[in-house]
C-alpha cells in the first residue's frame, strides 16, 4: 500500500488556479492533482551514517515511459517545482508548499512565444530543460522540431506570464543559470539527423540575463564555439564517423551534454559526453579555453570491476542470468552525463554521472558485442587480447564495446577493448585529473539490496539483462551541503535509486546510503511501481524547503513522476559512512 498520495480536495486546487490567476501562460492546461505512489518500503542500504533518504511526496503524470518527467528545477519564493514534460514539450508546474501533495498548477507552453531574433517558436518544438533565477525568472531550452535547426531560450515568470525568447544553437539540451543570476548557460548539442545528412556544430550559448524580470535582447547572447579546436585538439578526444567532406569535423563532432557553474559564476563546465572530455569555458568572453580528456577506467583493477553479461547463470534468480561482479580486462569510457560542481577548500571540484552513450545515427552503429568483432568488416581482437573462454557469452562475449576506439596502429584488430561508461560516479580537479571514482560500489550495493532485481531495466522488472550494456548506468547528479557536510547525489537510470556520497574531502569519499523508490512486484505501468528510470535531480536547501529540512527532488523518465525526498541528518551527525569506492 502507499504510505501517501498526491492527492488533495478540490477547494485547494481551485485556490491554487486562482493564484495563479491571469499570468498564467498562454495555452496552459490546468490540471486535477495526479495520484503517484510513495513506495512503503523503499529499497535501501546504508553505510556508517547518519543520514537518511525517504520519499515523502510524488506527482504522477499518468505517462508511461514517454519522458513526461525529465529535468526539475525548485523555486523557493513560489514553493513550486517546474519539471520537463518532452512528451508534451511543456513543462509542468507543481505546487509543494505541501511536500507530501505536490499538485500541478499550470503547464509553460513554448509554442508561439515571440523570439529577439524575429522568429516564433512553432508547435512541435520541444522543451528540455529547464532552470528558476531567485527572483523567478525561468529559463526553458527549447529544441527545434528539426533538431538540426537551431533552437531557442524561452522565459517565462514564476506564475506563468510569457516573458519572451531568444535564439540558441542547435538542439539546446541544457540550460543552467549562474549562481548570481547574471547569465544563462546553453549546452548546444548539435546532434546529428537520424540519417546523419546533417550535422550541425556543438556549441555553448552565453546569455547575459536582465537585472530584472524579462527577456535578454538577442545581443546580450554570445556563442562559445570550438573552431579554435579544429586544428588542436588535444588527444584523448573523441571526434570519429563524421559525414565525409563536412567542413569543420571538429565542431561538428563534438556535442555538449549538461553544464554546471563555478561558485563565483566565471567558469562553466561542460561534458562533451560521445567525445568522452569536458570543455571549459570562460563566461566572461564566451570562448572554450580548454577540453579535458577524460581517459578511461581500468575494470581489471581489484574494486573497479564489473558484472560483463547477461548470460552467466543460472543462478537462484533466473536460469540465464547470475550476479557476476569481477575484474575483467576492460576498459570503461566514463562519458559521463550530468555534471554538477562544489567548491571544497577553496578549490572547485567536478562531479561527474558516468553514464556511457555510443553514435548510432543512420547506417553508423558504434557499439558490437565483444564476440561479434571480426565479422561484417569489422576488425578482429588482436591475439593475446582475450582468451577463448573470456569470448564466451558467460564471460565476455556479450559485452557491448566501441568500435571506434582500442584499434592498434594499423587499424587490423583491437588491441583495448573500451565499454561505454564506467558504471560510477567520479570526482575531478578542474583541471581533468580524476580525484576518486566510485569504483564498482553501485553494482555492489545494488546486488546487495535488491538481487533478484539487479542490473534490472526501468521499463520492466528484469534481473541481469543490463549487465551486457552499461549495468545501472548513473545519469543524474547533484551536490548539496547541509551543516559542514557536502553530498552528491546520484540517479541511477536503470535499475534505479539515488545513491549518496559525503564527498566534503574529495579524495576521502565515503558511501551514505542509498535509497530506490521502486516496488518490483508492481505493474511498472501503475503508480504502485514507483520512481522508474530518474533523469533530473534538485537539492533544495533547508532554509528554502516547505519542510524546513533539506529535499531533493527526482523526475523519473519512465514512470513520469516527480517524488520529493526528505534528507535527515541526526543531530550531531555529519553523514559520513564507509564505502569502498576507489580512487
Amino acid at each position: 500500500m502507499p504510505l501517501s498520495t498526491a492527492s488533495s480536495p478540490r477547494a485547494r486546487l481551485v485556490a491554487s488556479c486562482a493564484a495563479a490567476g491571469a499570468t498564467v501562460a498562454l495555452g496552459a492546461v490546468l490540471a486535477v492533482p495526479a495520484t503517484a505512489a510513495v513506495i512503503d518500503e523503499p529499497l535501501v542500504a546504508t553505510g556508517d551514517s547518519t543520514v537518511t533518504l525517504t520519499p515523502i511526496g510524488s506527482h504522477d503524470t499518468g505517462v508511461f515511459d514517454e519522458s513526461a518527467a525529465e529535468i526539475v528545477a525548485f523555486h523557493a519564493g513560489t514553493q513550486r517545482l517546474f519539471t520537463v514534460d518532452a512528451n508534451a514539450g511543456d513543462i509542468r508546474v507543481l505546487d509543494v508548499s505541501d511536500a507530501t501533495a505536490p499538485v500541478q498548477l499550470f503547464t509553460l507552453s513554448a509554442a508561439g512565444l515571440a523570439s529577439a531574433d524575429g522568429s516564433t517558436i512553432p508547435a512541435g518544438a520541444v522543451a528540455n530543460s529547464v532552470d528558476v533565477r531567485s527572483d523567478g525568472l525561468v529559463a526553458v531550452a527549447v529544441e527545434a522540431p528539426h533538431k538540426t535547426d537551431d533552437g531557442w531560450l524561452a522565459f517565462f515568470d514564476a506564475d506563468g506570464a510569457e516573458l519572451g525568447a531568444v535564439r540558441a544553437g542547435a538542439l539546446p539540451d541544457m540550460v543552467t543559470i549562474t549562481p548570481n543570476g547574471k547569465r544563462a548557460v546553453v549546452a548546444n548539442e548539435g546532434e546529428p539527423s537520424a540519417d546523419y545528412d546533417v550535422d550541425p556544430e556543438g556549441s555553448i550559448s552565453v546569455v547575459d540575463l536582465p537585472k530584472k524580470l524579462g527577456a535578454p535582447s538577442q545581443q546580450d547572447v554570445a556563442t562559445a564555439d570550438f573552431h579554435e579546436f579544429e586544428d588542436a585538439l588535444p588527444a584523448g578526444v573523441r571526434i570519429f564517423a563524421g559525414i565525409d567532406g563536412a567542413d569543420m569535423p571538429v565542431s561538428r563532432g563534438l556535442e555538449p551534454e549538461y553544464a554546471t557553474v563555478d561558485t563565483k559564476s566565471r567558469t562553466a563546465y561542460v561534458t562533451l559526453q560521445e567525445n568522452n572530455a569536458i570543455a571549459v569555458v570562460d563566461l566572461a568572453s564566451a570562448t572554450v579555453t580548454d577540453i579535458l580528456p577524460l581517459g578511461a577506467k581500468d575494470h581489471s583493477i581489484e574494486g573497479s570491476g564489473m558484472d560483463a553479461s547477461d548470460e552467466d547463470g543460472p543462478s537462484a534468480y533466473d536460469d540465464e542470468g547470475a550476479i557476476s561482479i569481477g575484474t575483467v580486462p576492460v576498459m570503461g569510457l566514463y562519458m559521463p552525463d550530468a555534471i554538477a560542481s562544489y567548491s571544497s577548500r577553496g578549490r572547485t571540484y567536478l562531479v561527474t554521472a558516468n553514464e556511457g552513450d555510443a553514435r548510432e545515427f543512420g547506417d553508423y552503429e558504434e557499439p558490437a558485442r565483444i564476440k561479434d568483432l571480426g565479422d561484417d568488416g569489422i576488425p578482429p581482437v588482436c591475439d593475446g587480447v582475450l582468451t577463448e573462454a573470456q569470448l564466451e557469452d558467460s564471460v565476455l562475449g556479450r559485452l557491448d564495446v566501441s568500435t571506434a576506439s582500442g584499434l592498434s596502429d594499423d587499424g587490423s584488430c583491437y588491441e583495448t577493448l573500451y565499454s561505454f561508461g564506467a558504471r560510477s560516479f567520479s570526482i575531478w580537479s578542474t583541471d581533468g585529473k580524476r580525484v576518486f571514482d566510485s569504483g564498482d560500489d553501485f553494482e555492489t550495493i545494488t546486488a546487495q539490496v535488491a538481487p533478484a532485481h539487479f542490473n534490472s531495466d526501468n521499463d520492466e522488472s528484469t534481473f541481469d539483462s543490463r549487465s551486457d550494456a552499461k549495468g545501472p548506468e548513473p545519469e543524474a547528479v547533484t551536490t548539496g551541503r547541509i551543516g559542514s557536510r557536502t553530498f552528491a547525489f546520484v540517479g541511477l537510470e536503470r535499475v534505479g535509486g539515488i545513491m549518496v556520497y559525503d564527498i566534503t574531502v574529495p579524495a576521502k569519499t565515503t558511501f551514505v546510503t542509498y535509497v530506490n523508490n521502486r516496488d518490483f512486484a508492481a505493474d511498472p505501468e501503475s503508480p504502485e511501481a514507483g520512481d522508474l528510470g530518474p533523469e533530473g535531480l534538485a537539492f533544495i536547501e533547508a532554509q528554502d524547503s516547505p519542510t524546513g529540512s533539506p529535499l531533493l527532488a527526482v523526475a523519473s523518465e519512465v514512470s513520469g513522476t516527480t517524488t520529493l525526498f526528505d534528507i535527515d541528518v541526526a543531530p550531531g551527525g555529519k553523514g559520513q559512512g564507509k564505502g569502498k569506492g576507489r580512487r
